[in-house]
């Protein structure tokens, strides 16, 4: 449970299951190759979509262009596929969706729910409050900005005014989750310095435009939730429930990812890397699977889909072993 006392009286959200039809999706970043830790979050959200006769839709995140690779995008996509990962209706590129985030800003900024801030990331980092966050958390920006004057003439970022109030939320795996933005983050932005949006707006606004009723993901994003129910609340959208899977990590306990050089997935047999997630996430497929045709596999994983059995998980390196078998198959 991730909670934070304050004074504040307790304002109580997303625990109750949102009417209509279950809509899921999956909403990777093009940065680089699929790799195991971003397919951990996809074939989970497949099956919770699937098992719960609901809809799986696909969103590229390529909001932030420097941190875009050229063909990455089309690559996720190849490999969702192989996989046997089919989704519903056109993929959703935040490339396109720029006037709606704009939109959204102005009727935060109308409503006085946003400042300007100057502040460079290396006054940030020399704060005493930051300097023991750990490598990748995101900086505290204290109630009063750090940024001198001199810094007067340079465009400033956006940042949402965090009210200082714990934010409850159940998740459906890791269970009840006390935050408060405020007090863990401070007031974070929502539209930075080069006139790019952030990744906490537009999923907001993106998940209420496809009208996603469950967002399943990576339990590296649940910090964020707290700061997108305030953002929801704020701009009247619809409330959503989380279920945050747990963490692919390697042997030193580090997260998989692009930035980390992760394997590649899209040279592995398909049939091997959908067991080696459900082994990761404790479904317990019976050795001969493996074997098996990939639908077969996919109609086991369907039938015996349990999150129960990793309830309160949010990080696991069991799937350290396959990693290493199908590692070899991958070109240098």
């Amino acid at each position: 449970m991730s909670v934070a006392k304050s004074s504040s009286a307790i304002a109580t959200t997303g625990t109750a299951e949102p009417p209509g039809r279950y809509r899921g999706r999956f909403a990777p970043s093009p940065s680089g190759p699929l790799h195991f830790g971003s397919l951990v979050a996809a074939v989970g959200s497949f099956l919770e979509a699937r098992t719960r006769g609901g809809e799986w839709l696909v969103r590229i995140e390529d909001l932030d262009p420097p941190r875009c690779r050229p063909g990455a995008a089309d690559g996720i996509l190849r490999s969702l596929e192989r996989i046997g990962l089919t989704w519903d209706g056109p993929v959703l590129y935040q490339s396109t969706r720029t006037p709606a985030y704009a939109e959204a800003f102005e009727r935060l900024r109308a409503a006085g729910r946003l400042r300007p801030c100057r502040c460079s990331r290396a006054q940030l980092a020399a704060l005493p409050l930051n300097r023991s966050r750990p490598a990748g958390v995101e900086l505290m920006h204290p109630p009063e900005c750090v940024a001198g004057s001199r810094r007067a003439a340079t465009s400033p970022a956006w940042r949402f005014r965090a009210p200082d109030l714990d934010v409850e939320f159940v998740d459906r795996v890791q269970g009840l989750q006390v935050q408060n933005a405020a007090i863990t983050g401070g007031d974070f932005v929502v539209r930075r310095r080069d006139g790019v949006f952030a990744y906490q707006l537009a999923v907001v606004v993106d998940d209420a435009a496809q009208g996603i009723t469950d967002v399943v993901r990576g339990a590296d994003l649940l910090e964020s939730t707290a700061r997108q129910l305030l953002l929801q609340r704020a701009l009247q959208l619809p409330v959503m429930t989380y279920m945050h899977l747990p963490l692919a990590v390697d042997a030193s306990g580090v997260k998989l990812s692009k930035s980390g050089e992760a394997p590649d997935v899209a040279h592995a047999a398909p049939t091997d890397l959908v067991v080696a997630v459900l082994e990761f996430l404790r479904q317990a497929p019976p050795p001969e699977l493996r074997r098996a045709p990939l639908d077969e596999v996919w109609g086991w994983a369907r039938r015996h889909w349990q999150p129960s059995r990793f309830s309160g998980m949010r990080s696991g390196a069991a799937t350290t072993a396959r990693l290493d078998e199908y590692r070899m198959e991958i070109p240098a």
